[in-house]
């Protein structure tokens, strides 16, 4: 019986069939010993396949082979991967200039790991009617120049139903993950676009001005218009797996575009003669803010650790 991954609580698996059933499965202990480095072989938007044993008791078999995936670094085991979703046609990244902050060095590592998995993003800035107005400045210099690389950006207010009307025409026959830092609205937003469901919304924490999670399972909705939506929980930081120092500018698509001016093949871009990265910072062509999450990157590489700081 083949089905669709439709939600994973980390003991059990949700299997939407073939034909139409949802079956909860656990997945046979074999998948540990295929070389699949992960806290979560199975990830949802993964097409499996399910076998019944005489107690009724439904297993996950096999997993068909993944277009793409969302993978990052598991935040206590260094060795392990955690795949956030698979099988996706674009991931939108709520994010926020406040209440709480995403940093550039969160967002930078998100859009490197989806280049790196070639799952295309959006960027969704989200809760524009709670910010002043040197924060709607900041807002629109960070929409600026993530559009000029090539990044969509969209603003909403999911409270106030800003911008929604646009986002669902984004979702129609897509698969879609969304994810984000606790706190900056996916399950209000979500709710907004999906009235229905009714998802539980959390508070932000004022005294660390972080949020809280509300969302503890990954899980997959059918949207309006022939497509699904994936939710995930909230995350802290986001550690790259399995990427090599000398792939990481390529992930970074100014980064990438403008080393082929570099005297050296192998560049850094950090202290080698003839660097046209470095040159193109200088000149304000590369934002410094991307430069420093690309070393930022590379120094994750030297040290071999997770940084849970972003």
């Amino acid at each position: 019986m083949k089905g669709l991954v439709i939600r994973n609580t980390g003991s059990w698996y949700l299997v939407h069939t073939d034909d139409g059933k949802d079956v909860e499965c656990k997945i046979k202990g074999n998948f540990r010993l295929k070389g699949i480095r992960s806290t979560n072989p199975v990830a949802v938007g993964d097409r499996v396949q399910i076998i019944l044993n005489q107690e009724g008791t439904a297993f996950i078999s096999e997993i068909e082979d993944r277009k793409n995936y969302i993978i990052r670094r598991a935040s206590n085991l260094s060795k392990q991967s955690h795949i956030l979703a698979a099988n996706l046609d674009q991931c939108m990244l709520i994010v926020t200039v406040n209440y709480p902050e995403t940093s550039t060095t969160f967002i930078d590592r998100f859009l490197a790991s989806a280049e790196a998995y070639r799952v295309p993003v959006r960027l969704i800035f989200n809760k524009t009617d709670a910010y002043n107005e040197e924060e709607l400045h900041y807002m629109d210099a960070l929409i600026n120049l993530y559009t000029t690389i090539g990044y969509r950006c969209f603003k909403v207010s999911a409270r106030e139903g800003t911008g929604v009307d646009l986002l669902k025409e984004e979702l129609k026959e897509r698969v879609t993950l969304f994810s984000g830092h606790s706190g900056v609205g996916k399950s209000t937003l979500i709710n907004a676009l999906l009235p229905d469901l009714d998802i539980k919304t959390g508070e932000i924490s004022s005294y660390h001005n972080k949020g809280m999670h509300t969302t503890t399972f990954s899980e997959m909705f059918p949207v309006p218009g022939n497509g699904y939506l994936i939710d995930t929980p909230g995350i802290k930081g986001f550690g790259t797996f399995d990427m090599e120092e000398e792939e990481i500018g390529h992930y970074f698509p100014e980064i990438f575009k403008t080393s082929a001016g570099c005297r050296y093949g192998n560049c850094t871009h950090r202290h080698e003669p003839g660097c046209a990265v470095r040159k193109a910072v200088e000149e304000h062509l590369i934002s410094e803010s991307r430069y420093a999450s690309y070393l930022n990157m590379l120094e994750d590489k030297e040290e071999g650790k997770y940084r849970a700081a972003y």
